[in-house]
């Protein structure tokens, strides 16, 4: 059986694969968990970037928990990141991360499973 419960101080942050400065700390996984969804915590430092890319097979759904940032996302333009929205990246879109005024800390969900 897989954990059911786990301490976030106890998993480790690494480094965002395509992303310079940018750290992961993977909540839930397939590989670690058997699980159909990721849920990451992102860390994006003042000044830094996630650039643009696309998910072909996952929905990407951001949840801020701290910070301030701009989001692009195709077909709708960019928009404020912030503490109190939600977002939902359909499969296939392109996105980005950028003017990040504040560290911005997400809670990051892609359905099905990232990794």
């Amino acid at each position: 059986m897989n954990n059911i419960r786990v301490n976030v101080e106890d998993i480790k942050w690494s480094p965002h694969p395509t992303a310079q400065a940018v750290m992961m700390k993977p909540l839930i996984t397939k590989k670690n968990d058997n699980a159909n969804v990721s849920c990451i915590l992102i860390l994006i430092p003042k000044g830094k970037e996630v650039p643009m890319h696309v998910h072909e097979e996952q929905d990407d759904i951001l949840y801020p928990l701290k910070g301030r940032a701009t989001m692009w996302v195709d077909r709708v333009g960019s928009f404020s990141l912030e503490p109190g929205c939600v977002v939902r990246v359909p499969k296939g879109t392109k996105h980005k991360i950028e003017n990040v005024t504040e560290d911005l800390l997400l809670y990051d969900v892609f359905w099905p499973a990232l990794m």
